[in-house]
């Protein structure tokens, strides 16, 4: 129902007069939004805030889902954006639908269809009390899981409420609704549609087709007004379960999500998501650390030794983002330098929010998940720096590690340690300035433009680089002995100390 600029009515007689004036209208849920997307379209307000990548797309064959009034389902590899997509459409639901207080399956005051609500209406009249239902509150989300019961979908009879109401189980005011009754004059979304059991996905034919439910077999129907919403991963057809074909049938429009086609795109994604507000330090983040972040996911997901049909989720960049920006500030609170600004180094450090976020073939489990992320860093490291530095010289600083030169960084190297070390490399500061980096710019970005010179320079395979772990000898506790015998003397192991790695380029 549309928004009241004064005082919404507040009793059944009100919302009756309202009605009869066209103040409010009576329509269906499908139409109600129908008609809030096309208001929309020609104000060209965006349709989905903060969906990146879709709008030549997805977006357009989700509008005409709508406009054809259809239930639709999202199918996509993890990480495309179906749950935030189908979260969004209760923006295009009025901003308040009236409802008999009190009732579950928020009825229509006008034409109640559970006998409670008919009851009240027929003795309280026109001094009903009239609520008002949010848009978010008209959202309904299920989780898919196997051990969904058509009770918990649909309902079931209630015998203690049989009981204490001295009812017979036969009687519609028995029962307890389900989600999909609850849902009710909104949107209900059920996500995982495959890990729904075949026969709970037998029970939403009629919602589907006819739009009316029956609880436990008894004589009572329920005409429901609803938007059916479905995600799915295409994959898990086969992997943990399908949708049922009768059910495909009955869904209106079938929508294919992606992961965004372009890095920029990708960037954009991430620089929405990931948290980057680190409010106690002063943040400096390189555009080609951005990029050499979100080239990891694409080309993780060319690569032959990532499962292509699992995916590589668009949380991978996001999450590791976020590790490389606190892998930076780590480096920056023990050096006492600002500002913080993360290295390429860092995304090598960062191995612990890649390494989850994919599904390794055969040979990517022979060879393990670190190498072959460091393998993918490797490649990305290389592509970015080929779009940066195609025009740049790079024959004298490789030309100063073919006479003999080598150089030792620690991965917790400050800023000014990092350029001391590397000024007597001939021509690198010089090629720095090809990453973007202002002559005079502060030490830690100097340092992490050369930072990425040499790793560029590594990943192209035109010097080498060997690493070697730092140790440090970890005494174990004393182990408990019985009583009369003499304690055990100290274990001592030696034990790498993670992101303490010492890197020799020659």
């Amino acid at each position: 129902m549309p928004s009241f600029p004064v005082a919404r009515p507040s009793t059944l007689g009100e919302l009756r007069a309202a009605a009869a004036s066209g103040t409010v209208r009576r329509r269906s849920v499908k139409e109600e939004i129908r008609e809030n997307l096309i208001q929309r379209l020609r104000d060209q307000t965006p349709l989905f805030p903060g969906i990146i990548g879709f709008d030549e797309t997805v977006v357009p064959q989700i509008v005409n889902a709508i406009l054809s009034r259809h239930n639709f389902i999202l199918l996509g590899l993890r990480g495309q954006a179906k749950s935030r997509i189908l979260r969004a459409l209760a923006d295009l639901l009025d901003d308040g639908l009236a409802v008999v207080p009190g009732c579950e399956i928020h009825d229509d005051p006008l034409a109640p269809i559970c006998a409670a609500c008919r009851a009240r209406v027929r003795d309280e009249g026109d001094a009903l009390p009239i609520r008002w239902l949010t848009r978010a509150a008209r959202y309904v989300e299920k989780l898919a899981t196997p051990d969904v019961t058509i009770a918990d979908m649909i309902g079931d009879l209630d015998p203690i409420k049989a009981a204490r109401a001295g009812l017979q189980l036969s009687d519609e005011l028995t029962m307890h609704y389900g989600l999909l009754p609850r849902a009710n004059r909104g949107i209900f979304a059920i996500n995982e549609l495959p890990d729904l059991a075949g026969k709970i996905q037998v029970g939403l034919f009629n919602i589907l087709q006819e739009g009316d439910v029956q609880i436990k077999g008894y004589p009572v129907r329920l005409p429901l007004d609803l938007l059916m919403v479905f995600s799915a991963n295409p994959e898990d057809y086969t992997a943990r379960g399908k949708i049922i074909t009768p059910l495909k049938d009955r869904i209106g429009s079938e929508i294919r999500t992606h992961y965004p086609a372009t890095r920029h795109e990708g960037m954009a994604i991430t620089a929405q998501e990931a948290w980057l507000a680190r409010h106690d330090a002063d943040l400096q983040l390189p555009d080609f650390v951005r990029e050499v972040v979100e080239e990891v996911a694409f080309q993780a997901r060319q690569d032959q030794k990532v499962d292509k049909r699992s995916g590589v989720s668009q949380r991978l960049p996001i999450s590791l983002l976020e590790n490389v920006v606190s892998n930076a500030e780590r480096r920056a609170l023990v050096a006492h330098e600002s500002p913080v600004v993360p290295r390429i180094t860092d995304i090598y450090a960062a191995l612990p929010a890649i390494t989850g976020k994919f599904e390794l073939e055969y040979e990517g489990e022979l060879r393990g998940a670190d190498n072959v992320a460091r393998d993918i860093i490797r490649a990305a490291v290389s592509t970015v720096f080929t779009g940066r530095f195609a025009e740049a010289d790079v024959r004298q600083v490789v030309e100063w590690f073919d006479l003999g030169g080598t150089l030792q960084v620690d991965d917790t190297l400050s800023a000014a340690e990092l350029l001391e070390r590397t000024s007597a490399v001939q021509g690198l500061p010089e090629l720095a300035t090809h990453a973007g980096v202002r002559d005079r710019a502060p030490a830690p970005v100097l340092a992490a433009a050369i930072d990425f010179v040499l790793e560029g320079l590594y990943a192209q395979k035109k010097i080498s680089r060997s690493d070697e772990w730092r140790y440090q000898t970890v005494e174990q506790p004393r182990r408990p002995a019985p009583r009369g015998v003499a304690t055990e003397p100290l274990l001592e192991r030696e034990l790498p100390l993670a992101g303490n790695k010492k890197k020799y380029y020659n």
